[in-house]
């Protein structure tokens, strides 16, 4: 069996039909707090692989910080990022969340089956950081590992 490709694209993408998907690709959400327009827009969400609560409130903390300073939202995303550590905090939500880890377990078996996944959050990423391309090349890794 031919092993399920991996993908990541943001909800307004599938919205307004950006988003270069395979045909019959599982939409999987991975927000912690989705809105009411975004799990329409999604086959599945799966909160445990979103970042934590704790992690979400201070970055935006920072993030709001840093704008009310006069930063631009952009920068203000990217320099919050930085500053509280979130790839790495991210990372370590993975290895150590025992849902988190449960979550990666079942896409990775999906993956393995043939299933096509596409990871699926709100961030543009060619203008703001976002975690699933972090949860991407984790998932990545430990398929080819």
């Amino acid at each position: 069996m031919t092993a399920g490709t991996l993908h990541d694209t943001y909800v307004a993408a599938l919205q307004h039909d950006l988003a270069d998907l395979p045909d019959g690709a599982t939409l999987v959400g991975v927000v912690r707090r989705p809105t009411r327009w975004f799990s329409p827009a999604v086959d599945e969400n799966r909160p445990a692989l979103a970042p934590p609560a704790s992690l979400l409130d201070e970055f935006g903390d920072r993030r709001d910080e840093l704008e009310a300073e006069g930063t631009s939202e952009t920068e203000a995303h990217d320099a919050a990022w930085d500053d509280v550590e979130f790839a790495a905090r991210y990372r370590a939500h993975l290895d150590s969340s025992p849902d988190a880890r449960d979550a990666v377990d079942d896409l990775l078996a999906r993956l393995r089956d043939g299933e096509d996944l596409a990871l699926v959050c709100y961030e543009n990423t060619d203008e703001k950081r976002c975690h699933r391309t972090i949860l991407r090349d984790h998932l990545e890794e430990r398929r080819d590992g």
